[in-house]
């Protein structure tokens, strides 16, 4: 048992260190019919999303979490930093109970402790800096701090003069927390967390800011904006912020120190007076273009190539969140599962999330294990009931004769038979959601033009007409090694993959 613990260990050491970019999502609570953890985990894996963050530490949302894979952020409430940061052992006691006890089956990738308590509880900011070390003091007693990081979400709003970005510093007011905290992060190896929302920074602009610019939308070049101190063009407000918080790093001599978006996202509605721009197309817009820019690794104009990991905000619809109308809107789905719009992402083939108009297919993912592929073949083929007669020799789906090819005629023969229901094209994490039609020549595919393609127990296979089930895809298009050692128990005990 140890030797497999160690195992997982040692593969999750690989995952969660340079794991590039990638989108994650925030699961708040606010909600008056919050789904149940398994539900939320179903949507997650439906979804093909393997990031994301919490604001807590629930039990049974981490319970639903395990052996799934996803990579975890957990939170230290705002309301619990008093306690850690005053109490080295509450913070060990905190560690134990809500990380230690949960690892590795819940993939732990990093703690944010409070959430932009420099700005929101400026009165709390003395408490940071020991939260943090005690937190990360309790990880390494618990031979933790190599798989998990440490760190605190900030608001943007901390950096002032922000544009343009060669000139952004930090408000000095903050510099006795703001310095420490810095060094704290590099000295652990972690990162700044930073929470980016080009939505508000239009708003608050006046007009100076133009829509195309927060919305990531193309410009000419006249309409770029230029830093006029490194002739560095900006096409859009996010890279602008996440280029003014490396800068006003730099000015407190930080320059190495990577920074992930915790929260970035757009509402997809509002109060039509004074918030006529939180519009379900521009929610669309937004978040469907800044999937793209951070999966394409396009990086920042100070720093082009490098990943700037985000976590869209958010799952869910949060109908008791207080505020502005907007307030209640920033969810891909509301509570049942079903996408408040449309997200558009034809373009980048495999789908994060949530297009449930376009077609939709259920394909091998590229880079899936050549075995786990074909165990889920098998699975599909054998006990999932597809008929896989059309792929046998001399028939129109034989070729080419791959796995990947098979698989992928099963996974989405499956797929469509089951309705495209929440969760029926995940196969353990080999299997994708993606626009392109996966048919050649006279093999057509299940769901294909509205053809069905093939039967299932003498079911149709074309989609659903009043389907609300959650269409995906993921951040990643290789397999996911974290699940490797769950996997093979898996296949020993059993052939279930959904």
């Amino acid at each position: 048992m140890e030797l497999i613990f160690l195992l997982v260990l040692g593969i999750l050491s690989v995952v969660n260190g340079d794991e590039g970019a990638y989108i994650g999502v925030n699961v708040g609570t606010a909600l008056s019919s919050m789904p149940s953890p398994t539900q939320v985990v179903a949507l997650l894996k439906s979804q093909q999303i393997h990031y994301v963050r919490l604001y807590d530490v629930d039990p049974a949302m981490l319970a639903a979490l395990a052996n799934s894979g996803i990579r975890v952020v957990v939170s230290v409430p705002n309301e619990q930093l008093l306690a850690v940061g005053q109490s080295n052992a509450t913070a060990a006691n905190w560690v134990a109970r809500n990380v230690a006890a949960h690892f590795p089956a819940v993939n732990i990738s990093a703690i944010a402790v409070g959430s932009e308590v420099l700005s929101a509880l400026p009165n709390a900011a003395p408490l940071l800096i020991p939260a943090l070390r005690y937190i990360h003091s309790a990880l390494v007693a618990a031979n933790l701090d190599r798989y998990i990081k440490v760190s605190t979400p900030h608001s943007s709003s901390i950096i002032l003069d922000s544009f343009p970005p060669s000139q952004a510093f930090f408000n000095r007011t903050l510099d006795p927390v703001l310095v420490p905290l810095l060094k704290f992060l590099q000295s652990t190896d972690s990162y700044l967390m930073l929470n980016v929302y080009p939505y508000y920074d239009y708003m608050q602009s006046n007009g100076v800011i133009p829509l195309d610019y927060a919305l990531f939308r193309p410009l000419p070049p006249n309409k770029e904006a230029v830093d006029a101190n490194t002739l560095l063009h900006y096409t859009n407000v996010f890279d602008a912020v996440v280029d003014a918080a490396y800068f006003a790093m730099a000015y407190l001599n930080v320059t190495n120190l990577p920074v992930v978006v915790l929260e970035s996202g757009w509402p997809h509605k509002g109060d039509p007076s004074t918030e006529p721009d939180a519009t379900p197309d521009n929610a669309d817009t937004y978040n469907s273009n800044l999937i793209r820019h951070v999966l394409n690794s396009t990086g920042t104009p100070k720093h082009p190539g490098v990943p700037v990991p985000t976590y869209i905000y958010e799952l869910y619809d949060e109908d008791q969140r207080p505020g502005a109308t907007s307030e209640r809107y920033w969810g891909l789905f509301d509570a049942s599962g079903v996408p408040a719009y449309t997200l558009h992402l034809t373009g980048s083939g495999v789908l994060l999330a949530n297009d449930t108009t376009n077609q939709t297919y259920c394909i091998a993912r590229d880079g899936a294990d050549a075995k786990m592929l074909q165990a889920a073949l098998d699975w599909a083929c054998g006990p999932g009931k597809v008929d896989c007669s059309a792929m046998m020799q001399g028939q129109p789906c034989y070729d080419p004769d791959t796995v990947e090819s098979h698989a992928t005629y099963a996974f989405n023969a499956y797929y469509h038979g089951m309705g495209m229901g929440s969760g029926t094209c995940y196969f353990n994490g080999v299997a994708a959601i993606t626009t392109t039609d996966p048919s050649h020549g006279a093999c057509i595919f299940a769901g294909s033009g509205g053809k069905n393609g093939t039967m299932l127990n003498g079911t149709s296979l074309a989609p659903s007409s009043n389907s609300t089930a959650a269409q995906s895809g993921s951040p990643h298009t290789t397999f996911d090694p974290s699940s490797l050692v769950i996997m093979m128990g898996l296949l020993l005990l059993s052939m279930i993959f959904l």
